[in-house]
């Protein structure tokens, strides 16, 4: 078990953003979740990371139980993590390869002296990556897909057990999106690739190997399960209140809004 959710709600002020959150991740599954903007995403990931604790219901990441279990850096060692949202926050400073090494270590910005071995396993992960050639430029004079590649290789740093990406291709154009879907693709497909969630609100960005969808709305789970049965024409109209149309290409989805003979009329 990768991660139970039992019963979760979580109040924030005088809202309660996710309410009776129900979600199990089994090792082996890979996870999208779908969500529109304000739909409580980050809170759930929040969540997962162990920033929040529930108010109420019971979280168990990685083997540990919030509340039980000492949760934290240690944690969150096991996590990695990859959203357009960290890129602010490194040092303006930092170079591709130091944000890579400070993965090591779960910290924005390098703090600690990083070991002979750690930095090898850095310079792996950038070849692998293709970020090599980039490994000594400012990460924020980086392009947009740059970043991004440098941000998987620092997830990737600790052999994380649970990889989550969090709309991972904001801001990149079509080509350096496929790039980037394909090298996530290239992830899963090793021996010892982490469990993954995919946050998003594009379904076309669903992989063949997202095999689970959970679809988050106002903060409550609409409906979850095999990927191809949550993503078609009838559910996902019913949770965009749209009338749509799924049609499947190359094993992922694409959704439009479905046009009756009036409207073309």
């Amino acid at each position: 078990m990768v991660l139970h959710m039992e019963d979760v709600s979580l109040i924030r002020g005088e809202k309660w953003i996710l309410q009776r959150i129900n979600w199990s991740i089994l090792k082996g599954d890979n996870w999208v979740l779908f969500g529109l903007n304000g739909a409580g995403k980050t809170a759930l990931l929040n969540l997962v990371n162990g920033y929040y604790y529930p108010t109420k219901g019971k979280v168990n990441v990685l083997g540990r139980e919030f509340g039980r279990d000492p949760i934290g850096g240690e944690l969150r060692k096991h996590i990695g993590f990859v959203s357009s949202s960290l890129q602010q926050k490194f040092h303006p400073g930092d170079n591709a390869f130091e944000v890579v090494l400070s993965g090591a270590f779960a910290s924005i910005g390098l703090y600690e002296t990083p070991s002979e071995e750690v930095r090898e396993n850095a310079i792996t992960l950038l070849q692998e990556l293709g970020c090599i050639r980039y490994a000594n430029r400012n990460y924020e004079n980086l392009s947009q897909g740059e970043k991004q590649r440098v941000l998987i290789a620092r997830a990737l740093m600790t052999n994380p057990s649970l990889l989550i990406l969090d709309e991972p291709t904001n801001g990149l154009d079509f080509i350096a999106r496929e790039e980037f879907l394909e090298t996530i693709e290239e992830i899963a497909k090793k021996e010892d690739a982490p469990t993954m969630v995919y946050v998003t609100h594009h379904v076309d960005e669903i992989l063949p190997f997202f095999n689970k969808t959970l679809l988050l709305k106002e903060g409550h789970v609409f409906s979850a399960g095999e990927t191809n049965e949550i993503i078609s024409s009838s559910i996902l109209s019913r949770f965009l209140t749209m009338d749509v149309e799924v049609i499947w290409k190359n094993g992922r989805p694409l959704v439009s809004k479905r046009i009756t003979s009036e409207q073309i009329s």
